[in-house]
C-alpha cells in the first residue's frame, strides 16, 4: 500500500463522496480521475457505500479510499472492498493501532492539540482537519500547526473551491477535501469533470 503522505500529494482536493447508488460509482470515479482528481474518499454514509467503493477501484488511475470509517470493523469492511486508504472524522486509539497494524495509510480526524498530541504518540503525523470551518478555520489550523510543525493536514469540511486555494497557500496543508465536487444525487458527469478540473488546476496556483 501506499503511504498517506503519498495519498495526499496525488491531488490538491480529495473528493469527498457520498453516493447513493452503487451504478453510478464507476462513471463518478471516471470523471473525476479524467479532471485530474485521482485520490478519492467514499463516506461509509450509504448502504451502497461498500459496492460503491469495489466499483470505483477498477477505474484506472483511480485511488479509491474509505472515509467516515469509524472502528475496526469499518476498516476491515472498507480494506475488503477494495480501499487502499482509510479516513476518519476522528481519532481513537483503537482505530489507529489496527490502521496501523493493516499497514493501511490512515488520516484521522484532528481538531486539537490533544488529538494531534495523540496522534503523534501513535507514530503518525498526517491528519485530516475536520470539521476545519466548524473547528476554527484557518486562523486555528494556523495556531495548531506552529507547535507540530512536523504534522501535515487534509483540511474538510466547509471548504469551497472558493475557499481552497487559501487553504492549500498555508505550509502545513498538503491538500484538501471536498464535497462540493460531487453534489448529492444523480450524477451529472459532464459538470462533476469540469469541476473537478477546476480543483486540480488549483495545484498550479498555489
Amino acid at each position: 500500500m501506499t503511504s498517506p503522505e503519498r495519498v495526499m500529494r496525488l491531488s490538491p482536493v480529495i473528493p469527498v463522496l457520498t453516493i447513493e447508488n452503487a451504478a453510478w460509482a464507476r462513471p463518478i470515479a471516471e470523471a473525476l480521475v479524467a479532471g485530474g482528481l485521482r485520490a478519492l474518499e467514499v463516506t461509509l454514509r450509504t448502504p451502497a457505500a461498500l459496492e460503491v467503493i469495489a466499483e470505483m477501484s477498477k477505474v484506472e488511475g483511480a485511488v479509491v479510499g474509505a472515509g467516515t470509517v469509524l472502528n475496526s470493523g469499518d476498516l476491515d469492511q472498507a480494506l475488503a472492498a477494495g480501499a487502499t486508504f482509510v479516513v476518519s472524522p476522528g481519532l481513537t486509539n483503537p482505530l489507529a493501532e489496527a490502521a496501523i497494524a493493516a499497514g493501511a495509510p490512515f488520516l484521522p480526524g484532528v481538531a486539537n492539540a490533544g488529538d494531534i498530541m495523540r496522534g503523534l504518540d501513535l507514530g503518525l503525523s498526517f491528519f485530516k482537519f475536520f470539521p476545519a470551518e466548524a473547528a476554527g478555520g484557518r486562523k486555528a489550523l494556523a495556531s495548531l500547526a506552529a507547535p507540530f510543525h512536523q504534522a501535515r493536514f487534509c483540511p474538510t469540511g466547509g471548504i469551497t473551491l472558493a475557499t481552497a486555494p487559501d487553504w492549500l497557500a498555508m505550509p502545513s496543508v498538503l491538500c484538501v477535501g471536498g464535497s462540493w465536487l460531487v453534489p448529492w444525487g444523480e450524477p451529472d458527469l459532464a459538470a462533476i469533470r469540469a469541476r473537478a478540473a477546476e480543483a486540480a488546476g488549483l495545484a498550479s496556483a498555489t
